[in-house]
């Protein structure tokens, strides 16, 4: 899921990393420094529209799903996101991580694998209608309603049980993010003009937007290096 806004956190932000408050935080979670920015994937590859396999339990614990989640969250970062699945990276895997703000300015932080989201009650959710975008649809962003609160249960890199719960705009991410997983983009869920404006402005806005990726990564990777040596002082 794309950010709308700055991507920087205050000082001051509370947190709640893995659903559990924290005294304080870095200004970027500690995975994105261990992590390699990969390529995201666009709308029209396959990996994007169909359901990820869900990781398996033997990989819980294992280094290669440790690395794995450090890659995506410096993907996210670089590209100003504030959510990321497996399959954005390529990987046909059931897992997201996450960076985002709900509407009272607490900030989470964290990651969550086999994600199902509890099914809205209708009678005691609204819909909010807000804008959306999307790190696989580089640019544009469209109006959608979403449920104003979202749990998600799941399950954490080490295999302990984990349930996320969120209002307002992580709500929003929570329940996009899981839509990755299961092989839908949030303009599968548009009426089919809107649908199709997007994708227009996508055409026109992605060769901007992969440049400013572009750029955000060599920079990251400038920053990486500079804290390796710094770490050796």
């Amino acid at each position: 899921m794309s950010e709308q806004s700055t991507s920087e956190h205050p000082a001051d932000t509370r947190v709640r990393v893995q659903g559990e408050p924290v005294d304080s935080y870095p200004e970027l979670a500690p995975e994105a420094a261990r992590g390699r920015v990969r390529r995201i994937t666009v709308v029209g590859e396959d990996v994007l529209h169909r359901r990820n396999l869900d990781v398996d339990p033997d990989a819980f614990g294992t280094e290669e799903l440790a690395a794995l989640i450090d890659d995506m969250f410096a993907t996210m970062y670089v590209a100003e996101g504030v959510g990321l699945a497996g399959n954005q990276v390529g990987e046909d895997l059931r897992l997201f991580v996450y960076d985002c703000p709900d509407d009272d300015g607490v900030r989470h932080v964290g990651h969550i694998i086999n994600p199902v989201l509890k099914e809205r009650d209708p009678e005691t959710d609204q819909l909010l209608v807000e804008s959306e975008g999307c790190l696989s649809v580089p640019g544009p962003h469209a109006d959608l309603p979403r449920a104003e609160h979202a749990v998600v249960h799941g399950y954490d890199k080490d295999g302990r049980p984990l349930t996320l719960s969120g209002s307002g705009y992580f709500a929003r991410c929570l329940q996009h993010e899981t839509d990755h997983t299961l092989g839908r983009l949030y303009i599968d869920r548009l009426a089919a003009r809107p649908r199709k404006k997007v994708l227009k402005q996508m055409n026109e806005m992605r060769n901007d937007v992969f440049a400013r990726r572009e750029a955000n990564a060599a920079e990251f990777a400038g920053g990486a290096a500079d804290g390796a040596a710094g770490a050796g002082d």
